[in-house]
């Protein structure tokens, strides 16, 4: 039976690889993000797409309005969107209290606001029983990020899930963290990744390997089918062994 799913951050990167898989099931997929073009050349098969800023509520609510018009229910939610704030504007002026509040800000509205603006606003529609909300996360939350930002943000997603796991496991719906180490392939870094930058972050890894998206997004496909219906509450890292489990 074909689902309804819902992908913030679906037309690149590991969000993109994750809407692939569940369209290739025949799944009913929605594209969201913020660039329009981006998402209409993701090339992903009968899928609906739509341009929004997920961290404002007037973007979300025209989004829930879409999301009811266009599949009634949502069968899984996988929030992708996020990042580390490249794309964005930098901060006005020198000060630099004003540049540590801006890549704080940022930072939690890329990676924290969007994910709970959207499931707020979507969490009325999923699926009971059998609904499924997949945040992304990061092996920042473990370690840090350099700044800080970006992994508080990334941590941030971890008790907001377990939280929400406890609302609505009365409803038959699971809710589920996956946190990836560095995965290729993504543009998260732009043209900022040395190769000896590179080479230290594989040489964390036990496999010998970067990540790639299609290993984050078949732990996402498989958390969202029934053979994990009672995993929920859980952070899942997808990282070849560069941080251990906790």
């Amino acid at each position: 039976m074909n689902r309804n799913i819902v992908i913030s951050g679906g037309g690149t990167g590991i969000g993109l690889a994750t809407a692939r898989a569940f369209a290739a099931d025949g799944d009913r997929v929605l594209l969201l993000g913020r660039r329009a073009r981006v998402l209409e050349e993701a090339g992903v098969p009968g899928a609906l797409t739509h341009a929004a800023d997920l961290a404002e509520p007037a973007d979300v609510r025209e989004v829930a309005r879409l999301v009811a018009r266009e599949f009634g229910t949502v069968d899984v939610l996988v929030h992708g969107a996020g990042g580390s704030g490249g794309l964005e504007p930098p901060a006005g002026g020198e000060d630099p209290l004003d540049r540590v509040a801006h890549a704080w800000t940022v930072a939690f509205r890329l990676n924290t606001l969007t994910a709970v603006l959207l499931t707020e606003a979507l969490r009325d529609r999923l699926a009971e029983p059998g609904g499924r909300v997949l945040f992304l996360s990061s092996i920042a939350a473990y370690r840090g990020s350099g700044s800080g930002a970006y992994a508080a943000a990334k941590a941030g997603l971890h008790p907001y899930a377990h939280d929400l796991a406890r609302r609505l496991g009365h409803r038959g719906i699971t809710v589920n963290v996956v946190a990836p180490g560095y995965v290729e392939d993504t543009g998260f870094f732009g043209d900022g990744m040395s190769e000896e930058r590179r080479g230290q972050l594989v040489a964390e890894t036990s496999t010998g390997r970067a990540g790639e998206p299609g290993d984050v997004a078949s732990t996402l496909h498989w958390l969202a089918s029934p053979a994990a219906g009672h995993i929920t509450s859980q952070i899942i890292q997808v990282n070849g062994g560069a941080e251990r489990g906790h």
